[in-house]
């Protein structure tokens, strides 16, 4: 109201003094329109505000949004660049049935040498050894067969770096054995993994039916 008063008080002193007091100039009347005007003004700046806000939010939505969607293409980007692993092998090519072992001392590592699949190179089909290219969470299955027998089983334990994780057994006095496990672990690279036959057992595969096998692949890295 004071800005009001003083600015009507530098028009007045802007108007002839002979004009100031003409009765064609109503002081009352002029503030009125410049108090309207101020409010027009006033009103004007309100829009201008409330509009400059609600756009302000669009663009935290539009960034929020932005933002998301770049953190979900990373992580597209990063599984795509991630590599990938899968391998699966059985113990015979062409040559069989055949029964491995028994061996009489130690552990012996099967050298599964037909190979199905091995994207990432991971598995060495002449050593029987998979070792993990990244660090990561792998699942792992191993599939055992024999004859029955009553003086030997078929034992076939997955070892890591040299360390016993699990194992396939059956036995039985005639017939056929199957045996099956699986696991999932968690490798750092350069982890090794292999099938051991435990001493004085024995394995069947048939190199056109592949009863006995290995497998294994990358879940994801960690």
């Amino acid at each position: 109201m004071w800005i009001l008063i003083t600015v009507l008080m530098l028009n007045v002193w802007a108007i002839p003094a002979d004009d100031v007091l003409s009765p064609n100039i109503n002081i009352l009347e002029e503030l009125g329109k410049m108090e309207a005007r101020m409010k027009s003004m006033e009103k004007e700046t309100e829009i201008l505000r409330t509009k400059n806000e609600e756009q302000a939010k669009e663009l935290k939505i539009l960034y929020d949004t932005t933002t998301d969607t770049k953190i979900k293409m990373d992580e597209l980007i990063k599984q795509n660049q991630a590599p990938k692993v899968a391998f699966s092998a059985s113990l015979l090519t062409s040559i069989g049935p055949k029964s491995v072992g028994p061996f009489p001392n130690g552990l012996h590592t099967l050298i599964y040498k037909h190979v199905f699949l091995n994207i990432g190179d991971a598995y060495n089909a002449d050593t029987g050894i998979f070792t993990a290219p990244v660090r990561g969470v792998y699942v792992f299955r191993v599939f055992s067969k024999a004859f029955g027998n009553p003086e030997k089983a078929v034992t076939a334990g997955l070892f890591k770096n040299d360390q016993h994780i699990m194992s396939t057994h059956g036995h039985q006095q005639s017939g056929f054995i199957s045996s099956s496990n699986g696991v999932s672990l968690l490798l750092e690279e350069g982890d090794k993994l292999k099938v051991n036959l435990y001493p004085g057992q024995w394995i069947f595969d048939n190199g056109e039916h592949h009863h006995s096998s290995f497998s294994g692949h990358l879940l994801f890295t960690m």
